[in-house]
């Protein structure tokens, strides 16, 4: 059984915009319950510049002004600096090394048979025009998680193969060299709903591109016009007409956001969500009114965090400095991790007295 001094944290975002609730619902909030445990001895938190220039290689200026953002979003949400390590991927480069010795123990067959690559190439349109660095994203995502001996990987479903990924580099690695590395474990939103928020027009991922997201810091009154906007069920015409939750982005957000107390404050004359979703199915509930329960509780969730990001955001600098700080605490533990595998590999020549000594001795002989 594994106690807190063995126990140890490892997830992160990649910066290509502000983050949104579906991240809120599907990680951060996990992150913080997890980060306040008392379970872990150590939660990184990364920020994955690196690899958002994969495929955003043009434009690196998004990335470099995504970085803010991120970080921003992320002490909004109670992600402590005092608890968790908050940290740059670009400013660790052992974490490069690492991929670099990794890609020795993976096929380009075994990369191409990943069904989250094969899903991120198709939804890029990359086809034949890969870059390398996309296509081999699963060797740095191991690196990046065994850098840090991360025994847990908070996920979406999405993720598993890349996880699945890390474990098989680990067994090889630890196989051909020496015990050295650390199997990650995942874990997973608990409930269905929080694992894929849709967009609001009923998408199945928010996108900035497509404008269907509610993003953390967004006003009140963006919120409220977002919700007004939402899909739900294009059948249910008339307050009379019984109504579907299938595909119903509002309830779906309800499965992931509602609590029972929602119901005492904002909708005291149902007892339960239960019974406001038999209320709709039979007919005689308007979407409006579930629009207008649904807007109160999304408002509930994100005033703390609009709050605090205002505050966060008159100290810019105080930021950045947590950032770097955090970058520096990460590249230490990552340069010990590198140490231990260049030891394994037998390629730390200037460190391996007993190698220079034998050599020594071969030629005195």
């Amino acid at each position: 059984m594994e106690t807190k001094n063995e126990k140890i944290i490892l997830t992160g975002d990649r910066p290509t915009g502000r983050l949104h609730v579906g991240h809120y619902a599907g990680s951060l909030r996990q992150r913080v319950a997890l980060q306040n445990s008392g379970e872990y001895r150590k939660v990184f938190i990364m920020i994955a510049d690196a690899q958002a220039l994969t495929d955003n290689i043009e434009n690196p200026e998004k990335v470099r002004q995504n970085i803010i953002e991120v970080a921003l979003d992320y002490m909004s949400c109670g992600l402590d600096p005092a608890k968790s390590t908050l940290f740059i991927q670009s400013q660790i480069p052992e974490l490069c090394e690492l991929t670099f010795y990794y890609m020795d123990l993976v096929t380009v067959a075994r990369l191409q048979r990943n069904p989250t690559v094969k899903n991120e190439i198709q939804m890029r349109n990359f086809e034949a025009s890969i870059p390398v660095g996309f296509f081999t994203y699963p060797i740095s995502q191991a690196a990046d998680i065994t850098a840090f001996k991360a025994t847990t990987v908070p996920v979406g479903d999405d993720q598993l193969p890349m996880i699945e990924q890390t474990r098989e580099i680990v067994h090889k690695f630890n196989t051909v060299y020496a015990p050295v590395l650390v199997e990650p474990e995942a874990i997973l939103p608990k409930d269905e709903a929080s694992k894929r928020l849709p967009g609001i027009d009923g998408k199945a991922k928010m996108s900035k591109s497509l404008n269907n997201g509610i993003y953390l810091a967004d006003t009140a009154d963006e919120v409220r016009a977002k919700i007004r906007n939402m899909f739900t069920d294009p059948l249910h015409l008339k307050v009379s007409d019984p109504g579907h939750l299938e595909g119903n982005t509002v309830f779906i957000y309800l499965d992931a956001f509602c609590r029972q107390e929602h119901f005492e404050r904002y909708l005291p004359e149902y007892a339960n969500l239960d019974e406001l979703k038999a209320h709709y199915q039979r007919g005689g509930l308007g979407d409006i009114k579930v629009k207008k329960f649904l807007e109160n509780i999304m408002q509930e969730t994100l005033e703390p965090i609009r709050n605090r990001r205002k505050e966060l955001e008159k100290d810019i600098p105080g930021i950045y400095d947590i950032l770097k700080k955090g970058s520096e605490a990460a590249r230490e533990m990552a340069a010990q991790t590198l140490s231990e595998v260049k030891s394994a590999m037998k390629i730390n020549y200037f460190e391996d007295e007993e190698l220079i000594r034998a050599q020594s001795q071969r030629y005195e002989a």
